[in-house]
């Protein structure tokens, strides 16, 4: 089986097309759809990489980032922005919260994957 990744996203649309992706890529994908589910889901499965959508409902995905970073089984797992945030200083606060990279969207299919790969950790 291929890494595990996590991706909290709210929207369908998106799970969908980077699940599609990812999975046609050989990784396994495992959804959540709010803050508090990505945060439960992580540190039960310990994925190898976690995508994560700032925009989310309840608790937003710098508050997630964060939340993430101070679990000492997460402290090193890669989390990468997947957001359609793409102002001037968006990037810095994401990385701010606790990303290791930064994705925006609309993501593009063809380059999806060489952005995502970047993050994940090498066997």
């Amino acid at each position: 089986m291929g890494k595990r990744i996590l991706y909290i996203e709210d929207n369908e649309q998106n799970m969908y097309l980077v699940t599609f992706l990812l999975e046609k890529h050989g990784y396994s994908v495992s959804p959540a759809t709010d803050g508090q589910e990505g945060i439960d889901k992580a540190a039960a499965e310990k994925p190898d990489l976690i995508l994560l959508d700032i925009q989310l409902p309840k608790m937003d995905g710098y508050a997630v980032a964060r939340s993430l970073r101070s679990n000492p089984d997460l402290a090193v797992t890669p989390i990468v922005a997947v957001t359609s945030y793409a102002m001037a200083g968006d990037r810095d606060k994401a990385m701010a919260a606790g990303c290791n990279g930064y994705i925006e969207k609309p993501i593009n299919p063809d380059t999806f994957i060489q952005q995502v790969e970047q993050h994940l950790p090498k066997d």
